[in-house]
């Protein structure tokens, strides 16, 4: 069961794809949140949830404060989940049910994010989640902060010139990259 950890939502069910998902963790969430809490990167953030599955960030952040939320999601059955939670949780959230290459490449940025989850299948290989975080660049705010969710095992992403590594943390099987918009800091 997948619940949400806190905020307007606290305690309530999150529906789930049946397969094809790995929702991140309550224990994760709670640690990852709390810190972005800290850094000031929740109340009042636009967040964009890449490989959304059920849009559990999304709706974590929401939860807690952010304005707006888009998820976006390759698989149709995932993608009428998200809208789902959407409405048992009446948070906002637009989903974008398509695959996130194709988002990032087609759509022009009305918005610009301040912060954004990617949290790919474990078996994305390495040069897609690289061409994923390099097609990030104009859907950015100047001080958006980036998360990448990837299995313990796997080795750092090929971080853009744009981005610049903030943290790594590691907890059970899972291991959390943060990094942060620097386009602003080199102009």
């Amino acid at each position: 069961m997948t619940r949400i950890v806190s905020g307007s939502a606290k305690g309530q069910t999150l529906l789930v794809p049946k397969s094809g998902t790995r929702p991140t963790s309550e224990r994760v969430r709670e640690a990852l949140f709390s810190r972005l809490e800290h850094y000031g990167y929740i109340k009042e953030c636009v967040v964009l949830d890449l490989f959304a599955g059920s849009g559990a960030l999304a709706f974590e952040a929401l939860s807690r404060g952010a304005s707006d939320a888009v998820c976006v999601e390759a698989n149709p059955g995932a993608a009428k989940i998200i809208l789902q939670n959407a409405r048992k949780l009446n948070l906002p959230v637009k989903v974008a049910s398509q695959k996130v290459a194709t988002y990032l490449c087609n759509t022009v940025p009305v918005t610009k994010f301040d912060l954004v989850f990617i949290d790919p299948p474990y078996d994305l290989d390495e040069s897609a989640l690289t061409e994923v975080l390099a097609g990030l660049e104009l859907h950015l705010k100047d001080d958006a902060m980036v998360i990448v969710e990837r299995a313990k095992r796997t080795p750092e992403p090929n971080w853009p010139d744009f981005l610049r590594l903030d943290d790594e943390r590691s907890w059970g099987d899972t291991r959390i990259w943060t990094a942060v918009n620097s386009a602003s800091a080199s102009q």
